[in-house]
């Protein structure tokens, strides 16, 4: 692994949008698939505990932190390409910057998602909506590790999307890189609609921290 990418010990509440949870014992920032492959590969070989998180939302760290491996995709392994009316983004990649892609563009289509705090990943995992849109209205294809190290494309009949559920989250699978089927549209009215459901989100957000 580059330099850099490795880190032990390292406290999770850096990597959760709670802000909380111990240290894990290795957590290590992979840059490419061959990369993620190898790291998941390995831990399987030394029969060591592992887990792949994105940006950490929505997840509850124990002060104990987590033993085992943790390998995170958020920001190393985001990048975000435009071809036409397609965004392709691997799976660390923030929903909130390619949503920025989109509307740099003048793509219509995924504003639902911009003010979900998450990354491409784990929104196909969960099939993650908001505001009337969904995941499944807007995948093309899917790329996915399964187990035992093999990699294929998924595409959306093959996905199992339902209400925050996928064929991804029910086998366990590793999401790398997505497709995103998008549309022209006219930039003053998707960047207003960026801006409303995100101020929505946030709100909503802060509401349910007050409640808890």
């Amino acid at each position: 692994m580059p330099e850099g990418s490795v880190f032990i010990n390292e406290p999770m509440k850096k990597h959760t949008t709670f802000r909380i949870g111990g240290p894990a014992d290795i957590l290590v920032k992979p840059s490419d698939i061959e990369q993620i492959k190898k790291l998941c590969g390995e831990c399987q070989k030394q029969n060591a505990p592992y887990v792949v998180l994105g940006n950490g939302s929505n997840v509850l760290v124990a002060d104990e932190g987590i033993r085992g491996v943790v390998i995170l995709l958020l920001d190393n392994y985001a990048r975000i390409r435009v071809e036409g009316d397609i965004i392709t983004a691997q799976a660390g990649a923030r929903l909130s910057k390619i949503g920025s892609a989109a509307l740099s563009k003048s793509l219509s289509g995924f504003e639902f998602a911009c003010g979900i705090p998450g990354t491409l990943g784990g929104a196909c995992i969960m099939n993650a909506g908001a505001y009337g849109g969904e995941m499944k209205d807007i995948l093309l294809s899917v790329t996915a590790m399964v187990k035992d190290g093999n990699i294929r494309e998924y595409k959306p009949h093959e996905m199992g999307l339902g209400y925050r559920s996928s064929r991804f989250a029910k086998e366990g699978l590793i999401v790398l890189e997505a497709e995103i089927q998008l549309r022209k549209g006219n930039h003053g009215e998707i960047g207003r609609a960026h801006v409303c459901t995100t101020v929505t989100t946030g709100c909503r957000m802060a509401s349910s921290a007050r409640k808890k």
